[in-house]
C-alpha cells in the first residue's frame, strides 16, 4: 500500500485528499490509505495542506529532511475549478515570530482564479 500510494502521489500534478486517493486506489481500505499518509507526514515524505476546503490536501515532500519538513512553499486554490496547486517556483514569506513562539507548521494558501479557469472564461 505504501508503494501505491507514493507512486500516486508522485505522479499526480495536482494534491490529492484521502477521498480521492481512495478513488484512485479503489478497492483500497480508506482507513491503510490514512494510516500511510500519517507514517508518511511523520517521516517528512508528504506534507499535509489545509486549504480552506474542509478536506486536507497531501502532496510529497520534494526536499527530503528525516526531522522537519523543508519543502515550504506557497499554494493556490482555484475558486472554480477547487484545484489546490503547488507554488514550488515561489519563497515562502519570511516570518519572525516572538520570543518564546515556536513554528509547527506553516500554511500559506492563495485564492483565487487558476490559469486554465481563466482560459475557458476568454474562450
Amino acid at each position: 500500500m505504501r508503494i501505491l500510494v507514493l507512486r500516486q502521489l508522485a505522479t499526480s500534478n495536482q494534491t490529492l485528499t484521502l477521498r480521492e486517493l481512495e478513488e484512485l486506489l479503489h478497492p483500497a481500505d480508506r482507513s491503510t490509505i490514512f494510516r500511510t499518509l500519517s507514517v508518511f507526514e511523520e517521516q517528512h515524505l508528504v506534507h499535509a495542506i489545509d486549504d480552506g476546503s474542509g478536506a486536507t490536501r497531501y502532496e510529497l515532500c520534494h526536499a527530503h529532511h528525516s526531522s522537519y519538513d523543508n519543502d515550504l512553499h506557497p499554494h493556490f486554490r482555484c475558486l472554480r475549478c477547487g484545484q489546490t496547486i503547488c507554488l514550488t517556483e515561489l519563497q515562502m514569506p519570511a516570518i519572525t515570530l516572538p520570543e518564546g513562539f515556536h513554528v509547527h507548521r506553516i500554511n500559506y494558501i492563495v485564492t483565487g482564479i487558476c490559469g486554465n479557469c481563466t482560459k475557458r472564461e476568454e474562450i
